[in-house]
């Protein structure tokens, strides 16, 4: 007879610190069913409410190595991390990275960050239907700043908004990415658009056009006004940068009120995520449904 989990022993081992019980809760998460909805219950008291920043962009417009170099400038700010890599095939154990993320593994050995992939299973939006639960993890483990990558899957890369208070979207000059962003809708959903690659021969041009589109926006007086940073991920170019963009929109929240607002937005998008998904169970797991 198979053993069951000892919900109270890996608690107890995540509140003492230990790296591998935060992440046997994440798998734990990820399963789903009532070991999930307990370890949500158990870890309620210890949540604060993260700061969530989230990546989005074209596959290959380098979002791993950018956050793989922002890593270092939060933890020289003494700021623990969290990491959610969300990746279109099954998570390998340990949460081991696929293609370019490999290199992201490095960041492991820092006992100040916790690197975790998770899987779309095919889930719309470019995220994991786990990513919020593997936030408030993170959370209630005392991190201080979530970063989360999503897939790259274009035009539903939307979602990531819903589940973060900084949106960073990712663009590279040769495929004519920003064009694309607008048609994403990437272009509202965006606070910082960084335009990675700036090596590239068209890399100012292709920034210039993007500014000259976001000063098209429709801003309100007192509203955030998106940010446009040129980098080169692979040489370390425009990280300081970057980093400081970042700091002003999390004053910005904190300062308007957004922050706060942000969180009840989340909250409320949950909520209503959940009741859509368990009604949908519910119907498809009616008799008179099995019958058909």
């Amino acid at each position: 007879m198979k053993k069951g989990v000892d919900l109270d022993k890996i608690v107890g081992d995540f509140r003492r610190g230990k790296t591998s019980a935060t992440g046997r809760l994440i798998s734990i998460m990820e399963n789903g069913g009532p070991d999930a909805e307990k370890v949500l219950e158990k870890i309620l008291p210890d949540i604060k409410g993260v700061y969530r920043i989230g990546f989005t962009g074209p596959p290959g417009a380098g979002k791993s190595t950018l956050i793989y170099n922002l890593a270092s400038h939060f933890r020289n700010e003494d700021e623990k991390l969290g990491i959610i890599v969300v990746d279109p095939s099954s998570p390998f154990s340990g949460g081991a990275l696929l293609g370019d993320r490999v290199r992201m593994q490095n960041l492991s050995s820092d006992p100040g960050i916790f690197v975790r992939s998770l899987a779309s299973r095919g889930t719309l939006g470019g995220i994991s239907n786990c990513t919020d639960e593997a936030v408030d993890i993170f959370d209630a483990a005392g991190k201080d700043v979530v970063l989360i990558e999503t897939v790259g899957v274009g035009q539903s890369e939307l979602a990531i908004a819903e589940k973060t208070h900084t949106v960073v979207v990712i663009l590279v000059p040769e495929s004519g990415d920003g064009i694309q962003a607008m048609k994403a809708g990437l272009m509202e959903i965006g606070d910082i658009f960084v335009m990675n690659k700036a090596d590239h021969q068209d890399a100012e041009m292709a920034a210039r056009e993007l500014e000259a589109t976001l000063r098209m926006k429709d801003i309100g007086e007192g509203e955030w006004e998106p940010m446009v940073i040129m980098t080169s991920g692979l040489r370390g170019d425009g990280i300081d940068e970057f980093k400081e963009a970042i700091d002003l929109h999390r004053k910005y929240l904190k300062e308007s009120g957004l922050m706060k607002k942000k969180r009840k937005e989340m909250l409320y998008s949950r909520v209503k995520s959940a009741l859509i998904d368990r009604l949908d169970r519910r119907i498809r797991e009616s008799p008179g449904i099995m019958e058909l």
